[in-house]
């Protein structure tokens, strides 16, 4: 059986195109945090990752995936565009604002972080990559 490049990476360049997504999200939350009935939003990773996943492991041994709609998710098991999910706010706000601004910090930063080992995570496979094609 071939590698390719796509079996050689795994799930990690749809986790992160996921985790760049959540970071806009969490941004325009934290931009929105004092804008009146502003509903504050995420993206669940956990779940549109393992479907991705999912989506790509069976891709090979099944029939072609086929999207039906522009908001499914890509055949090949790259994400598009997740859903985004309301956040339940802790403390409910006179003005109807949903956004906890230590929440909104302490998951960007999260994400961030994640994102960050991500791409360390991805620098140090195709660097194992490039050293057994050259053979080092």
């Amino acid at each position: 059986m071939p590698i390719t490049i796509d079996s050689a990476l795994g799930i990690h360049p749809q986790a992160l195109t996921l985790r760049s997504q959540r970071a806009e999200v969490l941004a325009a939350n934290m931009a929105n945090a004092d804008t009146p009935n502003y509903k504050a939003r995420d993206i669940d990773f956990k779940s549109v990752l393992s479907a991705a996943q999912q989506s790509a492991t069976t891709a090979g041994t099944t029939l072609p995936l086929a999207a039906s709609n522009s908001a499914h998710m890509q055949p090949s098991g790259s994400p598009s565009q997740a859903e985004l999910l309301y956040r339940n706010p802790r403390q409910p706000s006179v003005d109807g604002n949903t956004v906890d601004s230590q929440v909104e910090y302490t998951e960007f930063a999260r994400n961030a972080l994640q994102y960050q080992a991500s791409l360390t995570f991805l620098g140090g496979h195709i660097k194992t990559l490039m050293t057994a094609i050259r053979g080092d």
